[in-house]
C-alpha cells in the first residue's frame, strides 16, 4: 500500500474527514489533500504530528515494518467472510527489505483474496515456489500476468513429472501446469542452497534425521514408463532473518518438518522463532497405530526450543489435534486471511 493510500486508510478507519486531519495538523485542507492524492509527501514535522495523532511510530505510519509479517492469502480454509478457500497454499510476507509471495495456490483464487485483504501484488519484489506440485504452483502464470517484474525462485527440479498414485485409479499428474515457457526469463533456478541476501536463504534436501517419508507414500515421480517414490529434491524452504527474529517457511514439508527444522537450526545456531507451512500428515490413515505413532513422534520431536508453529493445508485436522495435545499453544492454525506479525518483542495475530 502506498503512503498516500495508507493515510486515507488510517483516516477512514477513524471515521474522519480530510478537513478533520487538516485542522489537527494546522494546515489547509488543500495541503492535506495533496498528501492523500500522492501529489506531495509531508515534511518530518508534519509526519511527527500525524504519528502522534494516530498514536503510531513513524515506521508504522509510513507502512515500514520493523517486523516480519505473514498473511495467508490462500489456504484450505477461509478465516474471513468473502475469501476463497482451495486445497493449496499462498503466503504474502513482508520484511523490512522485501515484499514476498511464497507459493501461488492451485489457480487464481489468491488474486481476489489479495485484493480483499488489501495486498498489492504488483509491489511484490520476489516470489518463491516451494515445490513442483500444482496446489502450490498452479497460480504461477496468474501471478506473472499481474506482476511483471518480480523474479521467481524455484528449484531446478520443480518442472518434473510428479504424480499421485491410487489403488483404484490411474496415476494422476500433480506437477506444474504446462505452458509456462513465456515466463521462463523470470525464473531463477536454485539447488541445495541459495543465499539471496542478508535476510533470505533458500535451502533444499535437509538431512534425514527423522523418518517422515511414510506420510507421503502415495506421491511419485515418473521415470520412463514407471514410477518411483518422490524423493522431493524439488522442495525448498525459505529461512528469514529480519527484525531480530527468525522465520522458517515451508510449503508441505514432505521431507519432514523435523528434518527441515533441524537443518534451519544448523544454519542459525538455534531453532527459528516461528514456522509457517504444512506438515503433510493428512494422507495418513486416521486411527491406525503406525499413523498415530508417526504423528506423536513428530510432535515430541518438535518440542525442543521455542518455535511457534502455524500450520494447516496438508497437515490435516486429525494430525493437528494430536499434535496440539503435545505442543499446546505453540501450535496454531494457519487459515486463509490470517496475519501474524513477528516483531522483536512478541508474535501478534493481526485482525
Amino acid at each position: 500500500m502506498k503512503f498516500s493510500e495508507h493515510l486515507a486508510f488510517l483516516r477512514e478507519q477513524e471515521g474522519l474527514l480530510q478537513k478533520d486531519l487538516a485542522k489537527a495538523l494546522g494546515i489547509s485542507l488543500h495541503a492535506y489533500q495533496r498528501f492523500e492524492y500522492g501529489e506531495q509527501e509531508p515534511r518530518l514535522a508534519v509526519l511527527a504530528k500525524l504519528a502522534d495523532f494516530y498514536d503510531l511510530s513513524l515506521d508504522a505510519l509510513v507502512g515500514r515494518h520493523r517486523s516480519v509479517r505473514v498473511t495467508a492469502l490462500l489456504e484450505n480454509t477461509a478465516g474471513r467472510e468473502g475469501l476463497c478457500a482451495a486445497h493449496g497454499l499462498s503466503l504474502y510476507i513482508e520484511t523490512p527489505r522485501h515484499k514476498i509471495l511464497f507459493d501461488m495456490g492451485p489457480g487464481d483464487e489468491f488474486l481476489s483474496n489479495a485484493e480483499a485483504l488489501g495486498v498489492d501484488l504488483t509491489a511484490v519484489d520476489l516470489a518463491v515456489l516451494s515445490h513442483g506440485h500444482d496446489d502450490h504452483g498452479g497460480g504461477l502464470a496468474a501471478f506473472c500476468r499481474v506482476n511483471d517484474h518480480a523474479p521467481i525462485y524455484l528449484h531446478r527440479s520443480a518442472f518434473g513429472p510428479y504424480y499421485i498414485l491410487s489403488d483404484d485409479r490411474d496415476p494422476a499428474y500433480i506437477g506444474l501446469p504446462l505452458g509456462l515457457e513465456e515466463f521462463r526469463d523470470r525464473f531463477i533456478f536454485t539447488d541445495r542452497e541459495m543465499v539471496i541476501d542478508r535476510e533470505l536463504t533458500l535451502f533444499a534436501e535437509p538431512p534425514a534425521v527423522f523418518d517422515a517419508m511414510a506420510a507421503s507414500g502415495r506421491l511419485a515421480e515418473k521415470v520412463g514408463t514407471g514410477f518411483q517414490p518422490d524423493a522431493f529434491r524439488h522442495e525448498q524452504n525459505l529461512l528469514i532473518r529480519a527484525a531480530g527474529r527468525t522465520v522458517l517457511v515451508a510449503g508441505c514439508a514432505h521431507r519432514g518438518v523435523v528434518n527441515i527444522l533441524t537443518a534451519a537450526k544448523s544454519k542459525l545456531g538455534e531453532y527459528p522463532d516461528v514456522f509457517f507451512g504444512g506438515f503433510h500428515l493428512f494422507q495418513l490413515p486416521e486411527g491406525e497405530a503406525a499413523s498415530d505413532k508417526l504423528i506423536d513422534e513428530t510432535g515430541r520431536a518438535l518440542l525442543p526450543g521455542k518455535t511457534v508453529y502455524y500450520t494447516g493445508h496438508c497437515t490435516g485436522t486429525y494430525a493437528y489435534d494430536r499434535l496440539q495435545a503435545i505442543l499446546g499453544q505453540r501450535l496454531r492454525p494457519l487459515t486463509g486471511g490470517m496475519t501474524a506479525d513477528i516483531g522483536e518483542g512478541e508474535i501478534k495475530e493481526v485482525e
